[in-house]
């Protein structure tokens, strides 16, 4: 075990007998976040380490991108860690959150069964790939839960020129991990963020079909909800987790998470 692995595991340890004894001293920070970094195992990496150090618990709500921003406008979560830009900025555009900052980043893949029978391994852009997929009606599953992958599966198809719809196209309404699952028993293709499909491996017949593509670029960002807004909001233990996930400490935790020796994210704080 790395000096890395020894101190997250000490600090996950300490993190479960505070919580065991009660011992919170500055009692919760309420978090919405996407289902992506909770499906990829990073918050069970990342969260307890911030739970050790500031001696409080992280209630943690894990939705679709769309779900979670929703939550936080409405002043029932204290941060917010998602992954669909133009969404966050409007929200800070209208004053719902302050503070945003860059955390990480990895990108999207298209997944799919390894015959590949709409043989978007040959596709040279993203576009290309929905519509050989469209054109062959071959099985697709989408979150179509307003998600962050969902926002980005919606432009890629835009950039398709391409409406999709039929009974080749099903929409789950799910989380990440759930449309994984159903894909792979369909053998669909699906768009997933690449943590997930890493992090699912092992559990899928399903293969990264195509990736690559700029377009496929894929940021999360952290948020405090405005107090100015919403007075009941723990601004303080927000802009602390904030600055944890953003220095030098949690972005080497980011950087270190991996599986079978894959790094599912990639630190972007400066």
């Amino acid at each position: 075990m790395n000096k890395m692995n020894s101190y997250i595991a000490g600090a996950v340890l300490m993190a479960v007998m505070l919580m065991s004894s009660g011992g919170w001293a500055e009692g919760s920070l309420r978090m919405s976040t996407t289902t992506s970094t909770e499906n990829s195992g990073l918050l069970a990496v990342l969260n307890p380490v911030f739970e050790a150090k500031y001696q409080v618990k992280l209630d943690v709500i894990s939705v679709g991108t769309g779900k979670a921003l929703k939550i936080g406008s409405q002043g029932d979560v204290d941060v917010v860690f998602v992954h669909a830009p133009a969404a966050e900025l409007a929200y800070v555009a209208s004053g719902d959150f302050i503070d945003r900052a860059a955390v990480m980043h990895n990108d999207f893949v298209i997944v799919g069964p390894v015959s590949d029978p709409a043989s978007i391994g040959s596709a040279t852009t993203a576009a290309q790939a929905l519509q050989k997929i469209a054109q062959a009606e071959a099985s697709f599953v989408s979150r179509g839960d307003d998600s962050g992958t969902h926002k980005k599966e919606k432009l890629l198809w835009e950039a398709a020129k391409i409406s999709p719809s039929g009974s080749w196209y099903a929409e789950a309404g799910q989380g990440m991990g759930t449309v994984l699952s159903i894909a792979n028993e369909k053998q669909a293709y699906a768009l997933s963020d690449r943590g997930t499909q890493i992090a699912m491996a092992d559990k899928l017949s399903l293969k990264v079909l195509f990736e690559g593509d700029k377009a496929l670029f894929n940021p999360y960002h952290v948020m405090a909800v405005n107090p100015s807004n919403h007075a009941g909001v723990n601004y303080d233990l927000a802009t602390k987790y904030i600055h944890f996930v953003t220095s030098a400490e949690g972005q080497a935790i980011i950087a270190g998470f991996k599986k079978d020796g894959q790094q599912l994210f990639y630190p972007d704080a400066r």
